[in-house]
């Protein structure tokens, strides 16, 4: 194993005003475990990641601007010998939200979606006729924070479909209904660590929007899990292979009652330790069995 067999470094971003990150309460019980961590931006040209037993993806939430040379990064850090946590295959799985497809194919409830390479305004009538529903959610399937997200109502603005056509005309993007329980019930967070079941948050938009980031005003709270809802993400989780160190599962309740998934973050999803006393210590738990299996495996 490369570097110092008990130091790791958490990748983040150089400048992270306008975000809020809650990586660093990891930090403290994983150096009670005997781990030295380094916090190091993803941009930072020459780092030698040789140094390290690990690299854990922490917020390196400015990624989105450019994602090749964030891959980039990654793949150099594959090349040292440090162990990336969660692993390069599942990044890139990741990376772009088709995976949802993949999931959708393994028996997964998604948000229906429709998937496009270029944005045409003769075709919005018929994404409106196709997922039955008269507001549509266009996201990129690149994208973090909410960025370039659009509620399209029917009949169409003239000037959101310009602002649409211009956004997306080289960038694929996703096409949803709009589900009406963002708004009241929100959005529901599970947390997974070392393959197991963490804690969960439940994630409020402010009044009149309908994004669920801090950011942007929303309200967080822990939350418990009704049976329905852990069931969904256990099923979720059950269908990523290789399982990850940790994930988050975003889902919203249909109106039908039935979850649906959102999201599945397995790249640098914020994991809300501070939401839950015990969250720290199972993740520096985790990630220390991770770790350790990897380099046996290694060895062995």
């Amino acid at each position: 194993m490369p570097g110092e067999p008990r130091a790791c470094a958490f990748l983040t971003m150089a400048d992270e005003s306008g975000f809020v990150t809650d990586y660093r309460p990891g930090i403290p019980p994983l150096e009670a475990l005997g781990w030295t961590v380094d916090c190091v931006p993803w941009r930072e040209a020459g780092h030698d990641w040789s140094r390290y037993a690990a690299v854990y993806i922490a917020a390196p939430w400015d990624y989105t601007e450019n994602p090749d040379a964030f891959l980039a990064t990654l793949e150099a850090i594959e090349r040292s010998g440090a162990l990336l946590v969660n692993p390069l295959p599942l990044v890139r799985w990741n990376l772009d939200k088709g995976y949802l497809r993949d999931l959708e194919r393994r028996g997964i409830d998604i948000v229906p979606s429709l998937w496009r390479e270029r944005f045409g305004e003769a075709k919005v009538e018929d994404w409106f006729a196709a997922l039955a529903t008269d507001t549509l959610v266009i996201k990129p399937r690149i994208g973090a924070n909410a960025e370039s997200i659009y509620v399209l109502d029917r009949p169409p603005d003239p000037a959101l479909a310009t602002t649409l056509e211009r956004t997306y005309a080289r960038r694929p993007f996703i096409v949803q209904p709009f589900i009406d329980a963002i708004r009241t019930d929100g959005e529901y967070s599970l947390f997974y660590l070392g393959g197991a079941f963490s804690h969960a948050i439940r994630k409020l938009p402010k009044a009149g929007d309908f994004r669920v980031q801090e950011e942007h005003g929303a309200d967080i709270q822990a939350a418990t899990t009704e049976s329905l809802l852990a069931a969904a993400g256990d099923a979720a989780l059950a269908a990523v292979d290789p399982e990850p160190a940790y994930a988050r599962v975003d889902f919203v309740r249909n109106s039908d009652g039935r979850f649906l998934l959102m999201e599945l973050e397995l790249i640098e999803p914020s994991l809300y330790l501070r939401m839950d006393p015990g969250a720290p210590q199972r993740f520096a738990a985790a990630f220390d069995d991770y770790v350790r299996r990897h380099q046996d495996s290694a060895t062995g």
